[in-house]
């Protein structure tokens, strides 16, 4: 108790003094000072569970993390941070044997493994390497450490990597040579370092061992894989992988491969699912060993394809698909213990939660629901999943193997949710494009009155095959919108997830079309059903694919808004073809390259069509966003200006196609309001 008592006071001194208010409707600065919980793991008998939580210091303007953990098998603990925050920790994880908890924290400013008793005892690190560890899995015996880091491949050692990296940083001359794409990814400028895959004794000394030997791609993916794209089989003797093997084609590739290797490093890695061209990923082996479950996709060059949950025979190589009509998309699988059922989260109608899988029939069942399941753990016949709605951040539940008895076990951000008022929502389905059903949701402003109109942020998701769901989302949460007195209109058109695969399909080629439709009758059914929106006081907002909606919006369908959001948008489809990275999206939306097929670009180019813009837009956009790079936006701005039009321009430099730093969020929404507020009848927000 005292060591929590003590985290609440350290999480109130790193507090700005607003966020100590009154009870008030929810405002971007509750947003940013919510505890973020993540990242469960539990020990092998289940009676722990192991968690990260990201509390912000805004003065710094970061994120600080800790971890925590709580004995489940005690009714009255209570979660517990067992790491200083000036470690900054994250991927808290037991040892096989339960006794000792494993996380990553910096050394000298490297990031290493960590260690401490669970007992309790003081963490001191465990690897004291050139390079940062990235991620880490512990070997089933608990004596060796598997890890992923970034190295040059011509390298012999993690010291020559090092000492690469520490004479670019003393060369005055600053020019790199590149002769193969990616030359940048999402946020990062290329140095040409690789994630390679490592094993390495956790008891003595030792030069790692390479075992993505020959492997010319990264392990795991970049930018966002982890852990779960590798993994040890049962007896620790072999490890298994996903990689796509770069060569000149990796940025038009979606072809993801399954390799074993042995887990000393004796052989080659060896290529599981070569038959298949499409994408191959999280593989994970029966407690038996005898089979290797994974996802897979059937179309390639897509990553918006269905995946299907995979069994292969590892003793003849054999694969049978075990869920063909199950029309869901999940994420990363866990097994039970009795294995018969594997567990994954997928997105369905508007939610995300966790199904259980029967293996024989493939039959799915969702478990824990009613919002967003964002990572869970399974062991000891225990469940752990962190699960957050549109008025709750997340916060960790427990139940059994079979999903019964589900309890809410941690309540972080209780005391801020006290003093905060929301929006209700309701969830609503129309007849949309080519008569299909169509869902979406309205929220109401936090201090609604019934029988007052209140103005509306009409807001367009990204993706695009992506859905707007119910969860607590850090950058497009409507509920800020609501508490600053707008009522919000979103809708899940052609192309969102969680509505089978054929709908999700529909938007490829057809970017301003079906969707749009959808828009437009969403809209005009929302006004029709719901008399407290006001349609002529309504803008619209949205990023990514949203953004290009939004200019898209601004030359074919401007008549009802009073002003635009555009946050990294595509404004040029065919200059976004040869700006962006990942080639396989815009090759596979557009049906090929555009230097073979242009009309594909040209038919729902925004550029063609400012001639027609005329309502007020607010342009946002980062500078080191490369996956829509800062001149779309720069040329919306141009056309903006040169028509005429009421326009601005906000500017991240440091940002990419996220805004992530504290006070950057609270800029951007206090920006985004305000042009709300200016070009709307908004009383509450003036």
């Amino acid at each position: 108790m005292k060591m929590l008592l003590a985290a609440c006071a350290t999480t109130l001194a790193l507090a700005p003094a607003w966020a100590l208010a009154a009870p008030h409707p929810f405002n971007v600065h509750d947003l940013v000072m919510m505890d973020r919980v993540s990242d469960p793991h539990l020990s092998p008998d289940g009676n722990r569970v192991a968690f990260g939580v990201r509390g912000t210091d805004y003065a710094a303007n970061k994120g600080v993390n800790s971890i925590w953990m709580l004995d489940l098998g005690r009714p009255d603990a209570k979660p517990a941070r067992v790491t200083d925050p000036k470690l900054n920790a994250t991927s808290g994880r037991f040892s096989p044997d339960g006794r000792t908890l494993y996380f990553l924290a910096a050394v000298k400013g490297t990031s290493q493994l960590w260690s401490m008793p669970v007992a309790g005892g003081k963490p001191h690190p465990v690897t004291h390497l050139p390079v940062d560890i990235d991620n880490y899995r512990i070997a089933p015996g608990g004596k060796s450490l598997l890890f992923s880091a970034q190295v040059f491949e011509d390298c012999k050692d993690l010291a020559c990597t090092k000492e690469r990296l520490d004479g670019q940083a003393k060369d005055k001359a600053t020019g790199r040579i590149y002769d193969r794409l990616f030359v940048r990814h999402w946020d990062t400028w290329s140095d040409h370092r690789r994630s390679q895959l490592f094993v390495m004794p956790l008891a003595g000394k030792g030069e790692p061992v390479l075992l993505s030997r020959g492997i010319d791609g990264d392990v795991p993916s970049k930018p966002f894989g982890d852990e779960s794209e590798y993994v040890y089989s049962p007896d620790g003797r072999t490890v298994y992988f996903d990689v796509r093997i770069a060569g000149t084609t990796e940025p038009w590739s979606t072809n993801f491969d399954i390799y074993s290797v042995p887990a000393d490093g004796s052989a080659a890695p060896r290529n599981l699912t070569a038959d298949n061209p499409a994408w191959d990923a999280y593989p994970l082996p029966s407690h038996d060993g005898k089979t290797l479950y994974y996802l897979a996709m059937k179309t390639p060059v897509s990553e918006s394809d269905r995946f299907a949950i995979m069994a292969m025979d590892l003793a003849t190589g054999q694969k049978h698909e075990i869920d063909p009509q199950w029309d869901r998309s999940p994420g990363g699988l866990l097994l039970s213990a009795d294995g018969k059922t594997l567990y994954a989260t997928a997105d369905d109608t508007g939610t995300h939660p966790l199904f259980a899988i029967d293996i024989a029939t493939g039959a799915a069942r969702p478990i824990l629901g009613g919002g967003t399941v964002a990572g869970y753990d399974v062991a000891g016949g225990r469940i752990v999943a962190a699960r957050a709605d549109f008025k709750h951040p997340a916060d960790l539940y427990a139940m059994d193997a079979q999903g019964g008895n589900v309890a809410q076990v941690t309540h972080f951000n209780a005391g801020r949710l006290a003093d905060i008022r929301f929006g209700d929502a309701q969830w609503f389905t129309f007849k949309g494009a080519d008569g299909d059903e169509v869902q979406g949701y309205v929220i109401k402003p936090a201090d609604f009155v019934a029988g007052r109109k209140y103005p509306v942020a009409f807001m367009i998701h990204g993706g695009p095959q992506n859905q707007w769901q119910d969860e607590f989302h850090y950058r497009w949460n409507p509920e800020v919108y609501a508490g600053a007195g707008f009522a919000v209109v979103a809708i899940n058109f052609h192309g969102s997830t969680g509505y089978g695969q054929k709908f999700t399909d529909a938007i490829s080629g057809d970017w301003g079309g079906a969707p749009l439709e959808d828009l437009k009758k969403g809209w005009a059914y929302a006004l029709d059903t719901f008399p407290f929106l006001d349609g002529n006081n309504a803008c619209a907002l949205g990023a990514s694919y949203g953004g290009y909606m939004v200019y898209w919006m601004a030359g074919v369908w401007n008549q009802p808004w009073k002003c635009f959001v555009d946050h990294d948008g595509v404004f040029d489809t065919r200059m976004m073809y040869y700006a962006t990275e990942e080639l396989w999206f815009e090759e596979r939306e557009n049906g090929g390259t555009q230097f073979e097929h242009p009309e594909n670009y040209e038919k729902f180019n925004p550029l063609n069509h400012v001639k027609d813009w005329r309502v007020p837009m607010l342009v946002i956009h980062g500078g080191r966003d490369y996956r829509i790079p800062d001149t779309q936006g720069l040329g919306a701005f141009t056309a903006l200006q040169r028509r005429g039009i009421p326009s601005e321009f906000l500017y991240f430099p440091d940002e990419s196609h996220w805004v992530q730093k504290p006070q950057n969020s609270v800029l951007w929404h206090d920006t985004v309001i305000g042009w709300l507020n200016k070009w709307t009848s908004n009383a509450a927000g003036q």
